[in-house]
């Protein structure tokens, strides 16, 4: 029902369009890995995803779970909460691996929160923290790359710019854009396959903005 919704409702903000690597497949059971940007990306990457025929299993924070309906929602189409600074904050990657088995493709946000910034501007992916990384290197799932820009221009900035560019995005049609990379294997120990993780996804984000006709920020350390 999400991916349905944000299908329909996505195009009328700007028109999207969606790129994929050569050779580039999001098989089963394996890990769907986006930059995270926006309180948009979401619904942009769900609705990028629905074009391909793939509905993911999405990590998401716990506090979704207390809207009404979305909360529902969620739980019913199999979502997982993420309970950050909790005890039961790993329960959420047992959840994930438990899905992968059973051949779902789960979706999970490498930075784990927004930027920290008020600025409109696509930058690459902030450090990553190593729940892709755990997930990827005790199921040795794959992770599928994938990069989106233009969500910040739909909403970013505080909560009354955010609202404001939604409201207005009808007329301003900010093109939105996700690219999907070639699955890749992690290896080595965490903090280096977290490093792969990170590169990866950065790298499918370089792509969308270069095929989206946008300009990349330069690279910066860490």
């Amino acid at each position: 029902m999400l991916s349905s919704a944000a299908h329909r409702l996505y195009p009328l903000f700007g028109p999207i369009t969606v790129t994929l690597d050569d050779g580039a497949v999001i098989p089963r059971g394996s890990i769907l890995a986006p930059n995270h940007t926006s309180l948009a990306d979401p619904g942009l990457v769900l609705a990028a995803l629905h074009r391909l025929g793939v509905r993911p299993v999405v990590l998401a924070t716990a506090g979704l779970w207390r809207l009404p309906l979305l909360g529902q929602a969620l739980t019913r189409e199999g979502h997982i909460p993420v309970h950050r600074r909790t005890s039961r904050a790993a329960d959420s990657l047992e959840h994930a691996a438990d899905a992968l088995t059973d051949g779902r493709i789960v979706l999970i946000y490498g930075e784990g929160g927004l930027p920290d910034r008020r600025d409109a501007a696509d930058r690459e992916p902030e450090r990553f923290r190593s729940g892709i990384a755990r997930l990827a290197l005790r199921t040795g799932a794959p992770v599928v790359p994938l990069g989106q820009t233009g969500a910040r221009r739909l909403a970013s900035g505080s909560p009354v710019k955010q609202l404001a560019g939604v409201v207005t995005a009808p007329l301003r049609r900010p093109p939105l854009h996700v690219h999907i990379a070639r699955p890749v294997h992690l290896r080595g120990d965490l903090d280096s396959a977290t490093g792969q993780a990170r590169a990866a996804v950065t790298g499918a984000w370089e792509s969308a903005v270069r095929l989206s006709g946008g300009t990349a920020r330069p690279r910066r350390s860490g």
